[in-house]
């Protein structure tokens, strides 16, 4: 029989509606879809392996939900850079330095689990204050020591379940030096933030005293990238640069001193606010940043939409909506920036 999304699948749809209030379920109309998507991937795909992976991916989901949901009011940042670095090295040090004062601060940090400075940034944080988000691999990955025996210790089967709970739970990332799995790191968390594809965050490139490493991508960005009109100059806004922990710190804490968060609703950019904006301030945004805004729109102060009753927990929150031309992401971070000067 043919499956469909509407409710038009006569007992199926009986029976789906009576497994669901026999179990027990929040949201069941986002349940009752899930149910139905498994039941036509079953109808139409007959090669085990790709069901095999439609499955896994569902309960490592899963997973990842059920242990960083109740830690959902921390702010958190994802700590990315070599498992081969030893912590004799002065930028394992560096890492343990940083994520301290996270921890300080009051932020939890989301390591990959294994050694280098992903031990560097779980040691830092301590413990109580970290997650393992580990992947099953034939070398370098053991969970490193501090987070042994850790309740908030995930293991993947998949790379891309893993990245997405790196940055879907991220408030900020820091990078470290590192390999090919660093590099593949920080360009993706570059382009989803210059896409939209994530909302915005702070992006720290962490470098030894002495280190060009980040700066030597840069160059790389600058001259080869830059001239060939591969990148924009505004993406150079996406990232910061440093070689101080305290900087980092700041940087990342900054970024959430008035802004709180943002997401679409509709083609509206709704950006909600610690504080709420005078409206010479608003006015202020609008003259600085006139070129991100759809021509002939202003930015609104707003109070939540009907369609942001997903997230009640930001409910009262004050904000901004605009009609943002989804393409200025690096000037996108510069608002936010001026935002937090208010």
């Amino acid at each position: 029989m043919d499956i469909s999304f509407t409710r038009s699948n006569g007992h199926i749809d009986e029976l789906i509606d009576n497994l669901l209030e026999e179990v027990g379920v929040h949201h069941p109309y986002i349940i009752r879809e899930m149910i139905l998507s498994a039941l036509k991937a079953g109808q139409t795909s007959d090669y085990l392996a790709d069901l095999k992976l439609m499955r896994t991916t569902m309960k490592e989901m899963r997973y990842t939900n059920k242990v960083f949901s109740p830690y959902r009011s921390r702010r958190k940042v994802t700590i990315f850079g070599s498992a081969r670095t030893l912590p004799s090295e002065p930028i394992y040090q560096k890492c343990v330095r940083f994520s301290q004062l996270l921890a300080q601060n009051n932020y939890m940090v989301i390591t990959g689990g294994g050694g280098g400075i992903m031990q560097a940034g779980n040691e830092g944080a301590g413990k109580e204050n970290s997650f393992a988000v580990n992947i099953e691999l034939p070398f370098e990955q053991d969970t490193n020591r501090v987070m042994k025996q850790s309740d908030r210790v995930l293991m993947y089967k998949y790379f891309f379940n893993r990245k997405v709970a790196f940055l879907k739970e991220a408030d900020a990332v820091a990078l470290f030096p590192g390999g090919f799995g660093t590099l593949d790191e920080a360009m993706e968390t570059l382009t989803l933030v210059q896409t939209g594809k994530n909302p915005p965050i702070p992006l720290v490139l962490i470098d030894d005293n002495n280190g060009t490493y980040w700066e030597d991508l840069f160059e790389f960005m600058r001259d080869v990238l830059l001239p060939k009109g591969l990148i924009s100059g505004e993406d150079f806004g996406l990232f910061t640069i440093t070689r101080s922990a305290e900087e980092a710190m700041e940087v990342i804490d900054s970024f959430y001193k008035v802004y709180h968060s943002s997401r679409y609703v509709g083609k509206l950019l709704v950006i909600r606010l610690n504080k709420a904006l005078t409206q010479q301030q608003i006015e202020t945004l609008e003259s600085e940043f006139s070129e991100i805004l759809l021509p002939d729109t202003r930015i609104k102060a707003v109070s939540a939409f009907d369609k942001e009753r997903d997230e009640p927990d930001l409910w009262d929150l004050p904000r901004l909506a605009i009609h943002f031309n989804r393409r200025s992401y690096g000037l996108l971070n510069s608002f936010i920036r001026r935002i937090n000067s208010f």
